[in-house]
Parts: C-alpha cells; sequence; structure tokens
C-alpha cells in the first residue's frame, strides 16, 4: 500500500477545481414563521413503510421549490436509508432531522475519489441537521488482520477516501448527529459551521476541508486501531488556511477524544492551518509530538485540556500557547456567530 501522504496533493488538486464551481452563494435570509414556535413552515415525513410523504431522503429534498427562503422541515423517520443525499445550493433553509441518530442513519458506500464519494452533500446556506447519522460503509470494516489476507482480499480493502458528509454551504449547523467513516469521514469545506454533541468517527484525516467551524461538546472515536500494521499512526484533522487573514479553522470546545491506535491531532492542508482543541479530554494514544505539519507557518494549540493523550511535554516546537484573551476570539460570537445566524436556526 502506498504511504496515505501521497494522497493529500490529490485532494489540493479536486479541491482546487471544485472551488472554482461553488462559490460562497450570496446571504439567503430564511423567513421565520411567527405564529410557530418552532420557526418551520411545514413539514416533510419521510418513511420507509410508506406511512409519509416519501420513502427516500432525496425525494423530499426534490420535492422543495428552488429559492425557497422559509424553514422547511425534513423529518425521517427511524430507518437505514441507502442512498446519497444532495442538497442543491438553490435550496437553503431546510432542516434534516432523524428520530434519533442511533435509529436514523443515511449510508453508502462510494470511495476512490474525495470529490464524488460523499454519501450527504450539502453545497445550500441555512441548512441544520439534528438527530441523524451521515455513514460512509467503505473501509468500516477494516481490521488488524489487514496484511494476513492474500493479496487478492487485501484488494478489496484498500484504504482510500471514503467521504460520509461533505458541507459547502454557509451556516450550517450540526445537533446529536453522527458521522461515520474510515478515511475523510467529514469533509468541512468551507463556511461558517456549528457542530454541537455529534458523534465523529474515522482514522485518517477524518475531520478536513477549510471550514469555519467550532466544534463543541462532541465525541470524537479514533478507529486508528484498525489501520494496517505498517501505518503507524492516524490523523484526526487536516485543515486548509491559506494566508495569514483567512478567517478559517477547525476549534474544539469542551469535546471527548477516544478510541483505539495512535494518532496525530492535526497535519496540515495549507500553508497557514488552524486547528485549537480547548478544554478537551484526550482518552487516546496521541502521538507524542501531537501535530505532523509539512508546510509554513500554523497556528495548532491545546489549551487546558485533560486526559492521558494531553500530556504536552514533548510535543512539537511550535505548538502556539494561547492566552484567555487570545482563545477569546475562537468562542462561538467572536468565530462563526457574529450576526446571530444560529439563534434564528429552527
Amino acid at each position: 500500500m502506498q504511504p496515505l501522504i501521497l494522497l493529500l496533493p490529490t485532494f489540493l488538486l479536486i479541491f482546487s477545481s471544485i472551488s472554482i464551481s461553488f462559490g460562497v452563494s450570496k446571504a439567503v435570509v430564511c423567513k421565520l414563521n411567527d405564529k410557530d414556535e418552532s420557526k418551520v413552515a411545514y413539514t416533510i415525513a419521510v418513511d420507509q413503510s410508506g406511512q409519509g410523504n416519501f420513502t427516500k431522503i432525496q425525494d423530499a429534498i426534490d420535492s422543495i421549490p428552488s429559492g425557497n427562503d422559509q424553514w422547511i422541515r425534513i423529518h425521517a423517520r427511524q430507518g437505514i436509508y441507502s442512498e446519497k443525499v444532495v442538497i442543491p445550493p438553490e435550496k437553503p433553509c431546510i432542516l434534516l432531522e432523524g428520530e434519533s441518530s442511533r435509529f436514523t442513519t443515511i449510508t453508502w458506500g462510494d470511495h476512490e475519489q474525495t470529490d464524488t464519494s460523499a454519501t450527504f452533500s450539502c453545497f445550500a446556506d441555512n441548512f441544520v441537521a439534528k438527530r441523524i447519522t451521515f455513514k460512509n460503509s467503505y473501509n468500516h470494516a477494516i481490521g488488524p488482520d489487514y496484511d494476513e489476507r492474500t493479496q487478492a482480499d487485501a484488494s478489496n480493502y484498500m484504504i482510500k477516501q471514503a467521504v460520509a458528509a461533505r458541507i459547502y454551504g454557509d451556516k450550517s449547523a450540526f445537533y446529536q448527529c453522527g458521522f461515520m467513516g474510515f478515511q475523510d469521514t467529514l469533509w468541512d469545506v468551507k463556511g461558517r459551521h456549528y457542530f454541537n454533541s455529534c458523534h465523529i468517527e474515522g482514522a485518517v484525516d477524518f475531520i478536513f476541508g477549510y471550514g469555519q467551524s467550532l466544534y463543541e461538546e462532541c465525541a470524537i472515536n479514533v478507529i486508528a486501531g484498525s489501520l494496517p500494521p505498517q501505518i503507524n499512526a492516524g490523523y484526526l484533522t487536516a485543515q486548509g488556511r491559506n494566508s495569514s487573514d483567512d478567517p478559517s479553522g477547525f476549534i474544539f470546545r469542551e469535546c471527548l477524544v477516544f478510541g483505539t491506535g495512535q494518532v496525530y491531532l492535526g497535519r496540515a492542508y495549507g500553508p497557514y492551518s488552524r486547528v485549537i482543541f480547548a478544554h478537551t479530554t484526550f482518552n487516546v494514544d496521541v502521538a507524542p509530538q501531537g501535530w505532523d505539519a509539512w508546510m509554513s507557518d500554523f497556528t495548532y494549540a491545546e489549551v487546558n485540556c485533560q486526559g492521558p493523550g494531553s500530556d504536552t511535554s514533548k510535543r512539537v516546537g511550535w505548538e502556539k500557547k494561547l492566552s484567555a484573551v487570545e482563545l477569546y476570539q475562537f468562542t462561538k460570537p467572536s468565530f462563526i456567530d457574529q450576526d446571530g445566524w444560529i439563534a434564528n436556526q429552527p
């Protein structure tokens, strides 16, 4: 198997070509229903047994008119929805909710290319997801006996890019959602995003992209213990930031990182990559140096973290030391919610 780092330039080329087609869309303000405290204009029910408006989630999305400016709820009842789902840029103001991240799952198994493998893709601004899991099933069953397989069998288990969810739209929020994959699980592409009480699982670069995102009280499950023996460690993040005035970055506050195998907290996809862990518990084997960087000027920091993986005595010498004042700029209102968009979502 080729070293995983060889996949990174491919990603950069893919992202560069995609970003030309999908720029940040014009600001959309979703109208609120003053007569309904839920702020939702109407609800579309999806039920695989036929007891709802549709049996597939994509059909429900397709039914929403382009240019919609009211919050519309798609309620997916309990079930495993085996389909690829896309929300196009002209359909903002959608709330997609399941009954529980344990019982409502969208799953698919595409792989090979980052830009085509995603089980779920959202290109629209003003999107909310609650209590639903997005899963890419490819590679999810890899085990430690990888190198003991016959060559013919092993070819079916090559580790490849396999995205569970990719998020392009600005002002996107996820509550109590699951993201499950192995490599490139959550493509946090760009825009302001908020993740609260989510479960995110993977082994290699499994939270990556150019997003300006805050992760609060999330459970992050490292499954690097399932990597083939010749791969020494996994990578939790791969954040891209291309200039010192680029507002993007991944901020983790009060999260729990746990799992198997050794993991680096991050490696860079851009010369100014930015990832900060604050008040986070590391119940996992973090590589002593913490970060694997191969470009130029990064903002990587750990602030008031705890747990067996939080020992910073052997971290890379260029890890940043942030004061309380410096850390404040990465709180919710300062970093992603300057215009109060989170409070105006259903």
